[in-house]
């Protein structure tokens, strides 16, 4: 099987043989990115050995969408793909972009829709185009049955305006805060207006016991963890490249948070993973 190319020669990073025991969803990566190129195989065939069963791989622009059904493809039943737009891209999507989105949607390799969502801390596009993206991605979730991927950077109340409105329009929100980290207002509507939260690795970051805090109040059966590799690396590898196998150091803390054993957590998380995003893991 392709994922097991180079597993000899790519030691585990820092994980125990206890990991290789859990069943682990990374619901948020990038493995398209260029960082990735060379070294697919190895990264993919450490997560595999260290208890990661699946990944959903998110594209930001029809190019990267393209890619992630192309990986998912590449490793079935192990990597799964996302089609969007990412809010900082919408500026650069051409004419005839947003059909081929909605095309590729449909593709069955593909579990979910985005990322989407709003960011103001980047200038890369208009706020009111944005917004447009916004909500024609909700609306492909609606039409396609397939759960939508929210971003959200300095653009909170907005964000949360936006699901509100469409909320009252009569569509059913079936949607994930990817990488949560806003307040517990913003969790307790969240949750109201029927979405998931993620945890990626600024959970375990030390200036962030706020954040573990709220985390510790949150109902487990509405949690994911992901990496959003190559970005945000857990510690203990803060600073350095993520990859899914990294996955675990998040999980870890999330299970502290809630005085939970690892195993449990990992169960819990994949179960709503799973349900989430309708992923049959061949190994159950």
């Amino acid at each position: 099987m392709p994922f097991l190319v180079g597993l000899a020669q790519r030691p585990a990073p820092l994980l125990t043989r206890k990991t290789a025991t859990m069943q682990i969803v990374d619901t948020h990566c990038h493995l398209d990115e260029e960082s990735f190129t060379h070294e697919l195989d190895d990264v993919v065939s450490a997560s595999v050995e260290n208890g990661v069963v699946a990944m959903v791989t998110i594209g930001t622009s029809v190019e990267s969408s393209r890619r992630a059904i192309e990986l998912a493809e590449r490793f079935p039943g192990i990597v799964f793909a996302a089609v969007g737009i990412h809010p900082n891209y919408t500026a650069a999507a051409g004419p005839g972009d947003w059909e081929v989105i909605e095309e590729l949607a449909r593709d069955p390799r593909v579990v979910a829709v985005g990322e989407t969502g709003l960011d103001r801390y980047w200038d890369y596009a208009p706020i009111e185009l944005q917004q447009d993206y916004f909500d024609r991605h909700l609306k492909l979730s609606d039409q396609t049955g397939k759960p939508f991927i929210v971003h959200c950077r300095d653009a909170d109340e907005e964000t949360r305006k936006q699901l509100r409105d469409a909320a009252q329009t009569g569509q059913q929100l079936n949607g994930v805060m990817h990488s949560f980290c806003q307040s517990a207002e913003s969790a307790a509507e969240l949750l109201d207006l029927g979405m998931c939260l993620s945890f990626t690795g600024m959970l375990t970051f030390k200036r962030n016991q706020e954040l573990r805090d709220l985390a510790a109040t949150l109902p487990v059966d509405r949690l994911f963890v992901e990496t959003d590799a190559p970005y945000l690396a857990p510690m203990p590898n803060r600073g350095k490249r993520n990859e899914p196998a990294f996955t675990r150091f998040t999980l870890e803390c999330l299970a502290e948070c809630h005085g939970l054993a690892p195993d449990e957590m990992a169960r819990q998380t994949t179960d709503n993973a799973c349900r989430f995003f309708g992923i049959e893991l061949s190994s159950r």
